[in-house]
């Protein structure tokens, strides 16, 4: 996943860019992400299922060589066409972040599963984390003379890496056994679950308001760095890897101690406040070292967030649709991922730099509801479950 996500990573902040080249409005350069999360989202239940059936490996493979497609395609790019072709592409074949969950779902106890998830979610930001830095040193931090053409042959080489890492060296965690014992168990369908697991309904949604604030900063922080500060590439990219260090950090080591004493549910609430609080000092913030603070703090809410998340939506699955859980809980983030870019863009245009950050920060505010009524419905579960059991007892 470290080498998967940073051939992603690199081009994270080069993709604005390239679409200023073409000539794209902030509007439309937007859009231009928002269609990759529109197919990711579209995708993203199917892939969960498939890995159910066909175990996580297939699955791991599809995807990243879907994604080696779409960077030879970014590569030779040269009209905003075929850069909307490439990440359509991309987030169509995006199966490996919900079948990485599953697989560190299969290997792990209910005890440990947010340090586990912590571990994927660490492993990710590490590629996210030197992704932007490697892109925007490739490319240069003048537009004009940008280099998009190295990296994107990078991103390429390094998803044929990880291919041959999955196909020699890891080991399938859903084989023949678990499937064939799992055939006979009626499947359910992404809306199915979203109807009968009403947690997971608030965590989806949980999920989908803390990633639209994400995505909105993803979406329009390069454009809003060119016009306010006047930066390139390897700026952007730079400041980025400040944010990713950060969220790094707390999944890979505090959330892991942290998970035992204070729990999923009070983690995931740290997450969501310290999200909101750096991204209000990003938008009324002036110099770039203010600036900077903001993003430590939204590194530090999403590392809290991200593997507390979907620990406990992990909770909701049982071991024959653990990866369609976590396939319709990935929904949640590219639902957000579809609606943040399309949203940023006219709000920038129209309201001024600082709108998009503020709007976002009032619409993840509302995920405080849904991780405590998540919370609250699993123990009225528990205590019926209690309940029945001491019932039913002699």
């Amino acid at each position: 996943m470290v080498i998967d996500v940073l051939g992603f990573g690199i081009l994270i902040p080069l993709i604005p860019y390239m679409a200023v080249r073409f000539g794209a409005s902030p509007s439309l350069n937007t859009a231009v992400l928002g269609t990759y999360s529109l197919c990711q989202l579209l995708a993203a239940p199917l892939w969960g299922r498939l890995s159910d059936r066909f175990g996580r490996r297939p699955i791991l493979l599809s995807s990243m060589s879907g994604a080696f497609v779409s960077y030879l395609i970014l590569a030779f790019a040269h009209t905003l066409a075929t850069l909307f072709i490439a990440r359509a592409l991309a987030g169509f074949m995006a199966g490996n972040l919900s079948a990485a969950m599953a697989y560190a779902s299969d290997v792990s106890t209910p005890r440990d599963r947010a340090r586990t998830m912590g571990m994927v979610g660490a492993s990710i930001g590490i590629g996210f984390m030197l992704g932007p830095a490697i892109g925007g040193a490739l490319a240069g931090n003048q537009l004009a003379a940008a280099n998009f053409l190295r990296p994107a042959l990078l991103s390429a080489s390094l998803s044929v890496v990880a291919m041959m890492l999955v196909l020699f060296m890891l080991p399938e965690s859903h084989g023949p056994e678990q499937r064939s014992r799992q055939a006979s168990v009626p499947r359910e369908h992404g809306w199915q679950l979203l109807r009968t697991l009403p947690g997971l309904r608030l965590l989806a949604l949980a999920t989908l308001l803390v990633t639209y604030s994400q995505s909105t900063l993803e979406s329009i922080f390069a454009i809003w760095a060119m016009d306010r500060y006047h930066v390139g590439p390897l700026t952007v990219g730079m400041t980025l890897f400040v944010l990713a260090i950060v969220a790094v950090g707390t999944q890979g080591g505090l959330v892991r101690r942290l998970a035992p004493r204070y729990g999923e549910q009070r983690l995931a609430l740290a997450g969501i406040l310290c999200y909101v609080a750096g991204l209000a000092i990003v938008a009324v913030g002036g110099a770039l070292g203010l600036v900077i603070v903001g993003l430590m703090f939204c590194g530090l809410g999403s590392g809290l967030f991200s593997p507390s998340g979907a620990a406990l939506a992990s909770h909701q699955a049982g071991s024959h649709n653990r990866g369609a859980v976590m396939g319709v809980y990935q929904s949640g983030t590219s639902t957000a991922r579809v609606i943040a870019p399309f949203v940023a863009g006219p709000v920038y245009m129209q309201l001024g730099p600082g709108a998009p950050y503020l709007l976002a920060c009032a619409v993840t505010l509302q995920a405080l509801w849904c991780v405590l009524g998540a919370s609250r419905l699993a123990r009225r579960e528990q205590g019926a479950r209690a309940a029945g059991e001491g019932g039913g007892a002699p």
